[in-house]
């Protein structure tokens, strides 16, 4: 295969598009075998958006990817997102369904909130009957599926690309019509997709009305089936810095056009979306714990913190809300969070290792990613395996019984080293699951009662 080669192009060039495609590019998806990468070792310059911001679609895609939740449930969980932004403005949109009368119920209720973010935006298929539906319900925004590979206009569309084309800007055009501000049109597939012979000048054309018309259009790049990569030299269309690269200089669309919808089939979902905005893309679309169809989209709450990586600050955000939504879905709805997951998850702070235990007493720093109980008010902690030695021991106790600094047991406290060697015990005669804390308590009682009476 021959792409184009990067050639650092300075002014727009207009594409046409050719109508006789079906281009499967079997040489990268063939299928039967797991797809390949092709590089061709140019790298594109990286470029920064003055202003980036995230999107969510918790409620939209998310839901594609869990049982669906229930009104009040909806309704809460974009309460939290009001709160987790804080008017801040970095968490700028959330999208929703709006086909039932549940999602209609939710997205009005959502409404009579009042907030200013995230805005509620709606999602519709490529259709001038379903573009009525989200204006009338006094949403002057909305995604559009505008199905951009092969796969997805022959296979799923029944269409050649001429047809399916005309379909999307006929859509667009209404929703102009309508009175809409801003519609986004969603590039599915767009990593299995002829970049340069109709997702370019599809692109120009929406460019084009945008200039005309007057209506804001953002183009959603979505890795629908996460063949995207993000290294650099990677070609199209899996490679995401050269995808976002042709579109700003070749197709002339700006970042705050651009937005990242990446999914984790291959396990960089994070590395993708973020590679947009290093690239050039201004907004990342997520949703809370990484839910969506199959492996999930980006999480939220990582992309959150990535944010504040790029930008070395996150505004006005209430950080400790992540902690409040990872406890809502435990508590409330009864999700089982995965306890590795970053920032959310039961263990991404705990350590049972008795080095690291150590580590923590002499300072926190050595085995903490950031202040986690400053940040989001979780304290790091140790759970006690026959790994977590005595020093894992006192650290536990200290913690647990919030002793100051005067106060705190060293791992040579005798009373630690007695329950070190019962728990060691223990585990000689064959148990494999961590000490309850209830049985820690015990063990307390038994070996240091002072601490108990208190």
């Amino acid at each position: 295969m021959k792409w184009r080669k990067f050639q650092g192009l300075k002014s727009v060039k207009e594409y046409k598009t050719l109508y006789d495609g079906e281009n499967y590019f079997r040489d990268l998806f063939p299928y039967t075998e797991p797809p390949v990468i092709e590089f061709d070792g140019l790298i594109p310059p990286q470029y920064i958006p003055d202003e980036i911001w995230i999107t969510d679609t918790t409620f939209r895609d998310g839901q594609q990817g869990r049982d669906p939740y229930t009104v009040k449930q909806i309704v809460d969980i974009f309460k939290l997102l009001v709160r987790l932004d804080n008017n801040s403005g970095i968490i700028r949109e959330s999208e929703f369904f709006l086909y039932t009368n549940k999602d209609k119920e939710a997205v009005s209720k959502c409404m009579e909130v009042g907030a200013k973010y995230p805005r509620i935006t709606g999602w519709v298929r490529a259709s001038e009957k379903d573009i009525k539906i989200p204006i009338s319900m006094g949403i002057n925004k909305t995604g559009i599926l505008t199905s951009v590979s092969d796969y997805h206009i022959y296979k799923k569309l029944n269409m050649d690309r001429r047809k399916a084309e005309e379909m999307y800007l006929s859509t667009v055009m209404k929703a102009i019509e309508l009175g809409y501000s801003e519609i986004r049109c969603h590039f599915e597939d767009v990593t299995r997709a002829d970049i340069f012979n109709f997702v370019i000048p599809f692109a120009q054309k929406l460019v084009k009305i945008q200039e005309e018309s007057g209506l804001k259009i953002v183009i959603r790049l979505c890795d629908t089936m996460g063949y995207g990569v993000p290294f650099p030299t990677a070609s199209v269309p899996r490679g995401i810095p050269k995808l976002i690269y042709y579109l700003r200089e070749e197709a002339g669309v700006s970042p705050e056009m651009l937005e990242m919808h990446m999914h984790n089939d291959f396990g960089v979902v994070v590395a993708n979306s973020v590679a947009g905005w290093l690239y050039g893309a201004s907004s990342i679309n997520s949703s809370i714990l990484g839910t969506g169809e199959r492996t999930g989209n980006a999480p939220l709450e990582q992309i959150i913190f990535w944010y504040h990586a790029i930008k070395g600050n996150t505004g006005n955000m209430n950080l400790k809300v992540i902690t409040e939504i990872k406890e809502y879905y435990e508590k409330e709805i009864g999700e089982r969070i995965d306890p590795q997951k970053p920032f959310v998850g039961a263990s991404f702070n705990v350590t049972r290792a008795g080095i690291h235990a150590d580590g923590l007493m002499k300072d926190p720093e050595i085995y903490n990613i950031f202040d986690t109980e400053k940040i989001l008010g979780v304290k790091p902690f140790v759970v006690i395996t026959d790994k977590s030695g005595t020093a894992g021991i006192a650290y536990w106790i200290n913690t647990y019984f919030n002793l100051d600094e005067n106060r705190k047991l060293s791992k040579n406290h005798e009373g630690v080293k007695a329950i070190y060697n019962e728990i060691m015990d223990i585990y000689e005669k064959g148990r494999t699951n961590s000490i309850t804390p209830e049985e820690m308590i015990k063990l307390v009682k038994k070996h240091i009662p002072e601490l108990i009476d208190e």
